[in-house]
């Protein structure tokens, strides 16, 4: 599990195709403290990896075709920038929301613009999951933990403040630019049993009827 904030910003080293497996190389600065272990979990971009080959300054992966499908690492080419966060401790603090690094869908960036000394940052989500995303609920962009501060049928935005923008791989990103979408796991959980119960699709006069609307 995850928290979704970001220790630090690495970068694409590079991928190798060997056999029916894709294996990326991710660059990044020596985490100053234990650092990787052969086996662990690394969230690149929200997605969640496994450290096959550890080295002080990078480390390699291998990339399901799942992954591939889900998320917007294959887009990425060698030198770009991706959010790094190594699984949460149990003994350490937990700072963001519970993120799985399971992307669900990717999103893509409709709208970048100034409010004060933040950035309101509008993007385009399927509408299936959009019943998954709430005005001030969490939700997990490139493996960031965010508020939703707004959100439409297709659509929601978030406020960066700017530590957030200066410190992640936000900073990279313009219109229409690609981006890991993860929805809150307790909402998927509640979701599934009042879809359960109802017998159907979770619709918002449903969760109206049911008093858990928030909106």
């Amino acid at each position: 599990m995850f928290t979704g904030l970001i220790e630090q910003v690495g970068e694409i080293g590079g991928w190798e195709q060997s056999g029916p497996a894709r294996r990326l190389t991710i660059k990044h600065e020596a985490w100053g403290d234990n650092g990787l272990c052969v086996g662990d979990s690394v969230a690149v971009n929200g997605a969640c990896l496994t450290a096959e080959t550890v080295a002080e300054d990078h480390f390699v992966c291998s990339v399901l075709d799942e992954t591939v499908a889900r998320t917007s690492l294959a887009g990425k080419s060698a030198g770009a920038h991706v959010n790094l966060e190594r699984a949460m401790a149990a003994t350490a603090r937990f700072g963001g929301h519970m993120v799985q690094g399971h992307v669900d869908a990717i999103g893509h960036v409709h709208d970048i613009r100034q409010s004060g000394g933040d950035r309101v940052v509008r993007i385009g989500c399927p509408k299936e999951l959009m019943s998954g995303i709430v005005e001030k609920g969490s939700v997990a962009l490139d493996g960031i933990s965010l508020t939703v501060v707004g959100c439409g049928d297709d659509w929601f935005e978030v406020h960066i403040i700017p530590h957030t923008w200066a410190n992640t791989a936000l900073a990279d990103l313009t219109t229409g630019d690609a981006i890991n979408i993860e929805t809150d796991i307790i909402g998927k959980y509640v979701q599934r049993h009042l879809a359960a119960s109802a017998g159907g699709t979770v619709t918002e006069d449903k969760l109206r009827a049911s008093g858990n609307w928030v909106g």
